[in-house]
């Protein structure tokens, strides 16, 4: 049964991939509204990942940065929305910060899941490199055109929400697999002292 964490998870993934088709699509429209959607959805994404950090109970080093981008993402959230001025540069900066940021701690977590022996651990990277050079994208633009920075965006905005759910879907896979260790004991062998 899948936990209030992974559901909002992957409700976030879905709005992070949503979002990034209407921003390919609509580069225009977004421009007025990006401001106050992306505020508000880094927000409550900050906060699922605060969530699914402390109720956790099992492979912590899977979600072991979810603490820091959850702080992250909150931080951004609301400076995003207090600070209208300026803002396609401030969005296209910050969010690529961010998607560098959480593009190299999905590097973190797919070498990880390779060190635990948990298959497909090459599409967490695949996509988390692409996400790396989306953020590099954003942050280092040389003068784009407003629609084109959206619709970068947009693909970045899609890339990250495909990353999320191939890493949530991994993930869980692997903690139903995920087997405490046990220590055999030889009852000959064992005595109380």
């Amino acid at each position: 049964m899948k936990t209030a964490y992974n559901i909002g998870y992957y409700l976030i993934s879905a709005a992070l991939c949503a979002l990034g088709i209407f921003l390919i699509a609509c580069p225009q429209v977004m421009a007025a509204f990006l401001g106050m959607i992306f505020g508000i959805l880094l927000i409550i994404f900050g906060a699922v990942r605060l969530v699914g950090y402390f109720s956790k109970k099992s492979i912590q080093s899977v979600f072991q940065f979810d603490l820091a981008s959850g702080l992250i993402l909150l931080a951004l959230g609301i400076v995003i929305l207090t600070n209208p001025e300026s803002l396609m540069s401030f969005i296209c900066i910050t969010m690529g910060i961010f998607l560098l940021t959480d593009g190299i701690f999905k590097i973190q977590t797919a070498l990880d899941t390779r060190r635990l022996g948990i298959g497909k651990w090459q599409v967490i990277l695949i996509f988390a490199i692409i996400t790396v050079i989306f953020g590099l994208t954003l942050m280092f633009r040389p003068g784009y055109g407003t629609d084109l920075i959206i619709t970068i965006l947009g693909i970045s905005m899609l890339s990250e929400g495909i990353l999320n759910f191939i890493t949530a879907f991994i993930a869980s896979k692997a903690a139903k697999n995920h087997r405490p260790e046990t220590i055999d004991i030889d009852p000959e062998n064992y005595h109380e002292k």
